[in-house]
């Protein structure tokens, strides 16, 4: 299929990884790029649960967890109980990028989540987290050379965290610098139909230094005005060079999930060991050492708030299957009742038929939980409290995700973005 420049309707997607409509609202009124798209902006919801790897998949893929079958950042092994970290391997349906090249229109994509390791499509991807290697995070393969040529840093290193600002603010400039070179790379000759840029940065410093972003007597916020105002540049390039389209067109800019202030970590591993319900064969030797779960275990977590019930679809398991039911209510009545200085913790806990419905795919977990606003659920194997800091500052949110449309339409949860993009090609959703 083949268009004149002026004949191609086109679509753009300016992804904010991390933004909270409520931050963005405070911070339009001194950046004047995020402020062109933050009048118009309305809160939306995160898919549970609410991390950037599965809502950026369910963008993609424009389905629900329970279609494309991604649930969190790690797997277990039933058989080994070694964990594994989900990517782009673990997604079980097509991706909106599949669907448009079958209709012959071209993506191109810069630093999506969760689309690593990196496969063929019609048009250009440059993976974006959990990438590790260039090499692999690049389609078509021609693409290594000029993003090498050009100093390509797939992500920042935040190994420092909270220790060292200084090194983790230059580490994310240098990454949006590199996405801006990615996107002069890409976007210029305009031969695609549909283009998607990820500005991950915020992401990772809201995680360090929320509070920050937030308070202007915070002994960073000087840093975090600098860093924005850079942040702001990048996002009126993307806008001025969508307004210099020809023809139809149509942009979208969003995030993944919202974030709050941290009250504190609640690690649900410690919390079902101290409620009998999760064994270890012995200390671990790290906090993902899930190969100790004990044959005699009920239960165990993995991150962020999904539980498992402990039956023989695992090798040591020894729930009968006619108690799990059982066991899961009774963990969430009592997930329900944890608090944290007078503080109830869990927003709800949710039945995987409640969360998925009844056909799910993948290996969702028997139970989900969500957390008030400003409580990070964690699935840890070394801890020995429930409650603790742990070197972060800032934690996702399922509400108060940021949502714009150039059109002004309007959408509840964020897998509808992906079907907003196929409405606009009239392209059905595959079955």
């Amino acid at each position: 299929m083949l268009f004149k420049q002026t004949e191609r309707k086109r679509f753009v997607v300016l992804g904010l990884d991390g933004l909270p409509y409520s931050l963005a609202l405070k911070w339009a009124a001194k950046l004047p790029n995020l402020s062109r798209i933050a009048m118009k902006c309305s809160p939306i919801k995160a898919e549970l649960p609410e991390l950037s790897p599965v809502n950026w998949t369910s963008f993609f893929t424009a389905q629900k967890p329970e279609k494309h079958g991604l649930y969190g950042f790690t797997s277990i092994d039933p058989q080994r109980y070694t964990l594994s970290i989900n990517n782009f391997e673990q997604v079980l349906c097509p991706t909106i990028f599949d669907t448009l090249g079958a209709k012959g229109l071209v993506s191109k994509v810069i630093n999506l989540p969760n689309t690593y390791p990196a496969k063929p499509l019609r048009g250009m991807l440059i993976s974006g987290f959990v990438a590790d290697t260039l090499e692999q995070a690049v389609q078509p393969p021609f693409l290594l050379g000029p993003l090498r040529d050009a100093g390509y840093q797939l992500e920042a290193d935040t190994s420092r965290g909270i220790m060292d600002p200084e090194y983790l603010f230059d580490q994310v400039s240098r990454t949006l610098d590199c996405r801006l070179k990615a996107l002069e790379l890409l976007w210029n000759d305009l031969a695609w139909d549909l283009f998607t840029i990820v500005f991950t940065e915020t992401d990772r410093l809201f995680h360090f230094f929320y509070p920050a972003f937030e308070n202007e007597n915070h002994p960073l916020y000087t840093k975090a005005t600098e860093f924005m105002r850079k942040w702001d540049r990048a996002i009126g390039i993307v806008l001025d060079k969508f307004e210099a389209l020809p023809g139809e067109k149509k942009l979208i800019s969003f995030a993944d999930h919202g974030f709050a202030a941290l009250e504190t970590e609640v690690d649900l591993n410690t919390f079902l060991v101290q409620n009998g319900y999760l064994e270890y064969t012995h200390p671990a030797k790290d906090q993902w050492d899930s190969t100790i779960i004990s044959p005699a275990s009920k239960a165990f977590a993995l991150d962020p708030g999904r539980i498992y019930i402990h039956t023989s679809d695992f090798a040591r398991g020894q729930v009968d299957h006619a108690q799990a039911d059982k066991i899961a209510t009774e963990i969430s009545a009592k997930l329900m009742q944890l608090e944290f200085n007078g503080q109830q913790v869990m927003q709800q806990v949710l039945t995987k038929r409640e969360a998925y419905g009844d056909s799910p795919t993948g290996n969702p977990p028997d139970l989900i939980c969500t957390a008030r606003p400003g409580f990070d659920l964690k699935a840890k194997f070394d801890r020995d409290e429930i409650f603790g800091f742990h070197g972060r500052t800032g934690t996702h949110t399922v509400k108060d995700a940021f949502f714009y449309s150039s059109d002004g339409q309007q959408i509840e949860s964020i897998h509808q973005t992906g079907q907003i993009i196929l409405d606009w090609f009239d392209i059905n959703l595959p079955d």
